[in-house]
């Protein structure tokens, strides 16, 4: 069954929770300073590290068998910063080899594991005026697109996504080489995207500007009332597929750069991502900043 087939039939999905903040708080784990914790895969301890937290997110999955969602650590793996940090497009194509390696050990029936990638923002995802315009995203990204389309996958999610004019290049770059994308914005408290968008018109500008539309729409890096769900038109919902949410309720400003892991409560933050799958339809769950596999479990557990 495909993806676009399981997120239509299926009642709830799971997808990962934090990964790169995780390896961050161990002390023997150094991320790499621009591309983060892509280079790990290479590492023995790094990399045992990593197949651990996707391990554990997987078993929740497992034992909920429900379909899950991991992405590959592709997200900060454009041109640029490859070159700039000494590597080639190789890194792209093992990062995904590395999450395959892992979806072909883990695969059942009945809880289908689906293979994804990520794309970020060109510049900072907290900074709205740094975004670029469709022209340039769709320049900058597609060189990365290209080689995650070459690398195989069942879709790319572009991820913490702060303006609708980079997320339409973007949509516009993964749809010239036929990837199913899934664009996932950072959203205010107010249910805007970050350019100050709201949330619906953003997705039907996107849909609209594109030749083909992505596979749906998701929130990353917010806290999940931010979504405002209650005074959103009932149409976002046929388009919004998915929220990766954060533990705290802090605004970015507030979280960004913290050495302090902010967290609210887990029973206030599961309750309020179940109930946008349960009341508005959000199907794909999981965290983001200050989450762990307690967090998906909440959500697996839990209807």
């Amino acid at each position: 069954m495909s993806l676009h087939t399981t997120i239509a039939t299926t009642q709830k999905m799971l997808t990962e929770c934090a990964v790169s903040e995780r390896l961050g708080r161990i002390d023997s784990i150094e991320l790499h300073p621009t591309l983060f914790l892509s280079p790990l895969i290479y590492d023995p301890l790094g990399s045992r590290q990593l197949r651990e937290i996707y391990r554990q997110y997987r078993q929740t999955a497992l034992d909920a068998s429900l379909p899950m969602l991991l992405c590959a650590p592709t997200w900060r793996l454009d041109k640029m910063r490859l070159e700039e940090a000494g590597y080639d497009h190789t890194l792209i194509a093992d990062s995904v080899a590395f999450m395959r390696e892992l979806q072909n050990g883990w695969q059942q029936q009945n809880s289908p594991l689906f293979l994804g990638s990520y794309i970020g923002p060109k510049n900072d995802c907290y900074s709205p005026e740094q975004g670029l315009s469709a022209d340039e995203a769709e320049l900058f990204h597609g060189w990365q697109a290209e080689r995650l389309a070459e690398s195989g996958g069942d879709c790319v999610v572009s991820q913490t996504i702060p303006t609708v004019s980079e997320a339409a290049g973007i949509a516009r770059a993964l749809a010239a080489c036929s990837m199913p994308a899934i664009i996932s914005f950072v959203i205010n408290r107010r249910g805007e995207v970050l350019d100050s968008t709201p949330l619906a018109e953003a997705i039907d500008t996107i849909d609209s500007q594109s030749s083909k539309p992505p596979l749906g729409y998701m929130v990353n890096c917010v806290y999940p009332t931010f979504v405002c769900a209650e005074k959103q038109p009932p149409s976002l919902f046929n388009r919004l597929i998915g929220i990766q949410a954060n533990s705290s309720s802090l605004d970015h400003s507030e979280l960004d750069g913290s050495e302090i892991l902010h967290r609210d409560d887990l029973h206030h933050w599961g309750e309020s991502m179940l109930r946008l799958n349960r009341e508005y339809g959000v199907k794909i769950l999981g965290g983001c900043c200050g989450t762990d596999n307690s967090y998906l479990r909440f959500l697996a557990e839990n209807d």
